[in-house]
């Protein structure tokens, strides 16, 4: 089975393309424009992998979008690509309207164009998989504010009520996929994750970011009094119930992929700082204590409350269950971090980007 990854050299989509990789019935085609957080160097496993073939594509690119169905005939579309950090969506959302609307329209129609010209069994089996956020419903009451004992939770049922532009830029595209199947007959799935984190996250987010500035004895910053609540996804989880999703799930369907571990923010920062007491005791000069980086900052505009996943349907209908808990899964992105410098001292530099690989491999 050919898969073709669209945003395959980010955090999620390097993760997807990663676990295809390690199964000999897939090959990979990995399409990437390569923005900022685009980096070849998490998929190690390419360079000498005669399965996987990369692109580099801007997805609002119709004719090169032609192109690379007609070249690689794949049979199943991975949707990944996105413009998805929510501080960077407030300060500049025209760049999240053209990768997630528009990108994902043109995608859509090229991959209509390609199904539309396919025959048989290889038309039957195509699929269309679109990787979306939990953060397109908005939030949910936190715990103090807990009615008749009852905590709601996403369902793939939950009105959409997205809070930045991030969210409403994914919200549209949601829509958009939906529609080309119940307009044109596509068949699309659709996913909504909970918030991921992992190896290979660019460091801007909140775990690297708190990972790396603690190591070097930087301010932990922690928006507000940090109370906001999200349900943590380890990445390898996400990928293996993307690709049980974009193989065995139910055209039409939507599946809510959570991790099952709700913490607040300040929870999150503290056990990374725990982890480095345990793991990194020689701590950076004039440091004491990693806590005592804890800085809480003026909160974001618009910030979510609360992000809550049951993802009751797609263990029932396909058998997936997240296996890393939330402490199994720190500790082994903590020590990703301390063990691959390398790699994060790259990105840190902007030095990665003079190692981006393979134009139309």
């Amino acid at each position: 089975m050919k898969v073709l990854v669209t945003g395959g050299a980010g955090f999620i989509g390097s993760a997807v393309v990663r676990y295809l990789l390690g199964s000999t019935q897939y090959c990979v085609v990995n399409l990437d424009k390569l923005t900022y957080a685009g980096n070849l160097e998490s998929i190690p496993e390419s360079l000498h992998d005669s399965r996987y073939a990369f692109e580099r594509v801007d997805i609002c690119d119709a004719v090169e979008l032609d192109r690379v169905f007609n070249v690689h005939q794949p049979d199943v579309v991975m949707h990944l690509a996105a413009e998805s950090h929510v501080d960077r969506s407030i300060d500049g959302p025209g760049d999240f309207i053209q990768t997630n609307v528009v990108g994902t329209y043109t995608l859509l129609e090229a991959s209509r164009k390609y199904w539309m010209g396919l025959s048989g069994e290889k038309k039957s089996v195509f699929r269309f998989h679109h990787i979306s956020t939990d953060e397109v419903y908005g939030d949910l009451p936190h715990p103090d504010e807990e009615v008749d004992g009852e905590l709601p939770m996403f369902t793939e049922i939950t009105p959409y009520a997205p809070s930045s532009p991030y969210s409403a830029s994914k919200a549209s595209s949601d829509h958009l996929v939906r529609a080309w199947l119940r307009t044109y007959g596509l068949p699309t799935i659709v996913t909504n994750c909970s918030n991921n984190y992992g190896p290979y996250h660019f460091p801007e987010k909140l775990i690297p970011h708190v990972i790396l500035n603690a190591l070097s004895g930087k301010a932990l910053p922690v928006y507000g009094d940090g109370s906001q609540i999200r349900d943590w996804l380890y990445v390898e989880d996400h990928a293996r119930a993307l690709v049980k999703v974009a193989t065995e799930g139910k055209v039409g369907e939507t599946y809510n992929i959570g991790g099952h571990n709700e913490k607040r923010n300040i929870d999150v920062v503290k056990t990374i700082c725990a982890l480095l007491e345990e793991l990194v005791p020689t701590k950076p000069q004039g440091v004491k204590a990693y806590e005592d980086l804890i800085t809480y900052v003026k909160d974001r505009p618009g910030h979510d409350v609360r992000y809550a996943i049951d993802a009751s349907r797609i263990a029932n209908q396909l058998g997936w269950k997240p296996e890393e808990t939330f402490e199994t899964g720190m500790r082994k992105t903590v020590q990703w971090y301390l063990d691959n410098q390398d790699w994060w001292q790259r990105v840190l530099n902007g030095d990665y980007q003079l190692h981006r690989i393979g134009e139309h491999a």
